[in-house]
């Protein structure tokens, strides 16, 4: 998306410009679950690559609901996009207006759609903390620059107004909400990206909310701003985790450098047999920013090139994505629906000023208002629209 794009070409361009090199700490304390200082077994939420028992657990899960003779499941996947995560937002609550928004069975959310996703999980209930959390203005001063110490930190902005709306927002009463609806066995999964493992990993944010501690609240918070930060714009977050007998940190970033969304998981994209049967599942990817080329004359500045480049990569990458879980759904006869930003809005994901958010915010609930929010296919690199384009009632 433009916003990875935008901090590539800022951070590369700082990189090359300054001779200082900032470093991070990796002996700050990091939530783990303690109990009189000793490290309590506990049922990890992290999902990661190499194990291979909990993916292949979450693949089952995930094929139960999608891909079985009578599945019937709803998968919503909200992608990143910084404060252009308004349009998924506004979406959701114009969703709501129409009366046939569905109960997704899994929900998953990367960067800011990681901060989204728990509120579009608990359902339409909790539309004004959604709104709330992309109109209000809350979100302003999120892009604020430390002045001489981002020459020698680890990012160009402090995260402590990120981590201030994470926290307002993520209260013991959500998590409370989150975790009775984990135990009627629906699914909150939220992704970070690993960079010590380079790899992503995949949080069941619903097991961890059933902890119910206030160790807990803190590692729920901390995944969330870990998968809304962006490398070199917000400093990594480092994270404990247990191998074997040793505790280890971990650092972690924006779900989004690894994958744009998640919605089917990889391993059913390239190993499953064409479903058959009479169910009807549905899978909704919101896509927080634009898939469309947007072509224009690129200006001959380092930042100009740069930031050019990072963005075709980035929309080529969303679309390589969308493609694929197209033609998983085409396979199996799964209802695929997709929403993004029409290329030919101006908008920017790292415009977080309070009238900029509410605009993106009233764009989205429009669209889902009007029914013309959704498309099914990307062709040549534009999103093409079946005939029906309101989702089906459920």
């Amino acid at each position: 998306m433009m916003c990875r794009a935008l901090v590539v070409a800022t951070v590369l361009t700082a990189a090359m410009s300054l001779a200082a090199c900032g470093t991070i700490s990796r002996t700050d304390p990091v939530p783990l679950r303690l109990v009189e200082g000793e490290i309590m077994p506990t049922i990890d939420p992290r999902i990661r690559p190499d194990d291979e028992e909990r993916l292949l657990a979450m693949q089952k899960d995930f094929s139960a609901r999608l891909a079985e003779p009578d599945s019937a499941g709803t998968l919503l996947a909200l992608s990143g996009g910084g404060a252009n995560g308004a349009f998924g937002a506004g979406l959701l609550v114009g969703w709501t207006q129409t009366g046939n928004r569905p109960e997704f069975d899994i929900v998953t959310g990367i960067s800011t759609g990681a901060l989204a996703a728990p509120f579009a999980f608990l359902g339409p209930e909790w539309d004004d903390e959604l709104q709330h959390a992309y109109t209000s203005g809350v979100a302003e001063g999120i892009i604020g620059i430390r002045g001489l110490s981002a020459l020698v930190g680890p990012s160009l902005f402090s995260s402590a107004p990120l981590r201030r709306l994470v926290d307002e927002n993520v209260t013991p009463e959500l998590l409370r909400a989150i975790a009775a609806e984990h135990a009627t066995g629906r699914r909150l999964l939220v992704v970070t990206t690993n960079l010590d493992a380079q790899e992503s990993v995949i949080w069941d944010m619903g097991l961890l909310a059933t902890q119910g501690d206030d160790q807990a609240l803190v590692l729920f918070r901390r995944v969330l701003l870990a998968s809304a930060s962006i490398p070199g714009v917000f400093p990594p977050v480092l994270i404990a985790g247990l191998y074997g007998d040793k505790v280890v940190e971990e650092m972690h970033v924006d779900g989004g450098i690894n994958m744009p969304f998640l919605a089917i998981p990889e391993g059913l994209l390239v190993d499953s047999p064409p479903r058959t049967g009479l169910g009807k599942p549905s899978v909704y990817i919101v896509i927080n920013g634009q898939v469309g080329r947007d072509p224009q004359v690129v200006r001959g500045s380092l930042r100009s090139i740069v930031m050019s480049t990072y963005d075709s990569m980035s929309r080529a990458s969303t679309r390589t994505h969308l493609v694929a879980n197209a033609a998983y759904a085409e396979r199996h006869r799964i209802d695929l629906r997709i929403a993004a930003i029409p290329v030919e809005a101006q908008v920017s994901a790292l415009n977080f000023d309070r009238k900029a958010m509410t605009d993106v915010f009233e764009m989205g609930r429009a669209r889902a208002l009007a029914g013309d929010a959704w498309f099914d296919a990307v062709i040549d690199g534009q999103a093409v629209a079946r005939p029906e384009t309101t989702p089906p009632e459920r």
